[in-house]
């Protein structure tokens, strides 16, 4: 999966330039553009380090990749269990350290204003139809209705500048070789033929008349992709991952985690990936590139065999997927499951080795 980097992002009617020293803003018609000086955020990777109005600090990264016995999990069928524990993160304002904060800061503050194109809009609505009401000559109407979408179309491109963060990344070929690797193991992830947000896990209590399994997840197909943050311009593709209410971005310098009042980051250096191979007993259909390892029934016996007393104990497979879990040290806990085995080393792999490049 290839990345691109564009030297230009357009913004309703202003276009940012990358240029080698900075970012740098102009207004104004197709072919005709006045500059005004460096604007938006500027962040270059390289050798140097990694620069982002200032030089960033280093950290530690642990990023590991079991290979244990796997448990034998099912989902969250109607069997008797103990009560699930949700898998979640700390609130979205815990999840920053010092190299995030100016931006998540600057972030944050553009998610909260108000957009005022909704509030132009539903007035200039009533104003023209009390207008075509009352008017005896529909000429009042149409000025206020012309007025009316042309005052929304002006809000509306003033609420996208005020609510819009512009990230401009200048990659050196070593530091955009690395974010290639990450692009790549992540397109592999993304072939999966089933992928899912690991929401809660709990025990089971019956193991005899529940597959043999020894605990339960709840979990929500997900679909992963590339794409930019809401309210987000950059000049890179990104790679995200949906959990729950939040999104994990994956920008060359650090994760932002984006959910719909608020963002978070992690840096590389603070982010902890653990991939580990699962046992699950699946219950639905069988994605196509699922490995399928045992076989087991509804219902087991002491011996693990089939509990013949039951008409209805179906024979159910017994298959290998891989979980990776997502942590840091400021309350990051997310995890995620996929059909093939064997992607999920790659990708934090790549991660490791963009941590250490930065």
């Amino acid at each position: 999966m290839g990345f691109y980097i564009r030297k230009a992002i357009s913004v309703g009617p202003f276009r940012f330039n990358l240029s080698k020293s900075s970012v740098g803003v102009s207004a104004g018609v197709k072919g005709l553009r006045f500059g005004t000086g460096p604007r938006g955020n500027y962040v270059h990777m390289g050798r140097g380090g990694l620069y982002y109005r200032r030089t960033l600090p280093s950290g530690s990264t642990e990023i590991n990749q079991q290979s244990h016995t796997p448990t034998l999990q099912q989902s969250d069928t109607e069997i008797e269990h103990d009560p699930l524990k949700e898998i979640e993160s700390a609130h979205i304002t815990q999840m920053v350290d010092s190299s995030s904060a100016a931006l998540v800061a600057e972030m944050n503050d553009k998610i909260k204003k108000i957009r005022i194109w909704p509030f132009i809009g539903t007035i200039g609505t009533f104003l023209t139809f009390v207008a075509f009401q009352n008017s005896e000559t529909p000429i009042v109407a149409f000025i206020i209705a012309v007025i009316t979408i042309a005052l929304t179309i002006f809000a509306s491109v003033k609420d996208s500048l005020r609510k819009t963060t512009v990230l401009f990344f200048e990659l050196e070929p070593e530091i955009e070789a690395l974010y290639q690797k990450l692009h790549d193991s992540f397109g592999q992830l993304s072939s999966s033929s089933s992928k899912w947000h690991v929401e809660a896990e709990g025990s089971v209590k019956d193991r005899k008349r529940n597959a043999g399994a020894t605990s339960v997840i709840k979990r929500t197909s997900i679909s992963l992709g590339l794409g930019n943050p809401p309210y987000v311009k950059s000049n890179v593709s990104v790679p995200f991952i949906p959990v729950g209410k939040q999104t994990l971005y994956f920008f060359p310098d650090k994760v932002l985690i984006f959910e719909p009042n608020g963002v978070g980051a992690v840096s590389y250096q603070n982010l902890r990936v653990f991939v580990e191979n699962t046992r699950f007993i699946e219950h639905g259909s069988l994605p196509r590139d699922a490995k399928v390892v045992d076989r087991t029934w509804k219902y087991v016996n002491k011996r693990g065999g089939p509990d013949k007393r039951f008409k209805d104990n179906l024979e159910l497979p017994i298959v290998l997927y891989e979980d990776l879990s997502f942590t840091s040290d400021t309350g990051l806990n997310e995890r995620i499951e996929i059909s093939k085995v064997g992607f999920g080393g790659d990708f934090s792999r790549a991660i490791n080795m963009l941590s250490k490049g930065i």
